[in-house]
């Protein structure tokens, strides 16, 4: 009887340590060096809800405040005829009073005489700080949280290994985003905690597999061990990725820009966190092993 394919992942651990090494570096680089093009979530901004007589589309608020210099403005319809807008606006203490005035001249060329102002706020530094604050702290406890779960659940090498995966996951997701100078809010920071949750669920599946396989670990190594644990979970993180990305890319096609920075992370979050599981996570863990051998338990 012919026996399944099975690919040799733990062949190329070398290789995959090194790449993933690579690409995380490469992600704080970037970050370090070119920085965070933060939203109003962070900077501090203006947010304006309007609402018109007659349905209006997005696409038509967009272009029209491009033309008075608002073109990075984040427009979002809340119904057919009120839209949201979000900007990076002025300072604190600016007047407030002669920038409402410009926008809604600028909304009423859309519809003369048909605009209605419903809220006009301002979102400042000290907000945004207090933002940024919270969401460093909401990713970190969720990293010592994954820790803690980890090494009680399998073993310690599991949570450190899981935990590193996790670091290089997020590193590639902030680095693309600053190489190409994305913007970053809120709904960003759901979508790093989004891609961390996921990244952990396909790692875990595998090193359940591994610790069912730990009695085979003295008769076939940990090389072996490791790579039958990841072809039999193969089909299973193979079909998630696919039926995970395949919406996450109609978001991203379909949902307009409200959506596109917060697809865009999910998905490279995905790729990467597929990668971590199957090739980073299993051959950091091999290597640990030979490296700094433990009696079996």
């Amino acid at each position: 009887m012919k026996k399944p394919f099975a690919f040799p992942f733990m062949k190329y651990r070398k290789f995959f340590i090194a790449l993933a090494c690579v690409m995380a570096v490469t992600g704080a680089l970037l970050v370090l060096c070119i920085g965070f093009n933060k939203g109003i979530d962070f900077t501090g901004g203006n947010l304006l809800q309007v609402e018109f007589s007659d349905p209006i589309s997005v696409g038509a608020v967009r272009a029209e405040l491009a033309k008075e210099g608002y073109a990075r403005a984040t427009i979002q319809a809340f119904s057919d005829r009120g839209v949201n807008i979000r900007f990076q606006g002025t300072e604190e203490g600016a007047d407030d009073q002669a920038l409402r005035d410009s926008l809604m001249a600028a909304l009423d060329k859309i519809q003369a005489g048909k605009v209605k102002l419903l809220s006009f706020e301002m979102v400042g530094p000290t907000v945004g700080g207090e933002l940024t604050h919270q969401a460093v702290l909401a990713t970190t406890l969720a990293l010592i949280g994954i820790l803690i779960y980890v090494a009680f659940r399998f073993q310690f090498r599991f949570a450190v290994v899981s935990v590193l995966a996790l670091v290089h996951d997020t590193m590639i997701v902030l680095g693309f985003f600053c190489l190409f100078h994305r913007e970053i809010a809120m709904p960003f920071i759901a979508a790093i905690l989004t891609t961390v949750g996921y990244s952990l669920n396909d790692t875990i599946v595998i090193m359940d597999r591994v610790r069912e396989n730990w009695k085979q670990r003295r008769t076939i190594g940990m090389a072996a061990l490791m790579d039958n644990s990841i072809n039999q979970t193969l089909g299973r993180t193979v079909n998630t990725t696919v039926t995970t990305f395949m919406p996450v890319l109609a978001f991203y096609l379909l949902g307009g820009p409200v959506l596109a920075n917060f697809s865009l992370a999910l998905m490279i979050g995905i790729i990467a966190g597929t990668f971590s599981s199957l090739c980073f996570t299993t051959s950091a863990l091999v290597f640990w092993y030979d490296k700094y051998p433990v009696k079996d338990s």
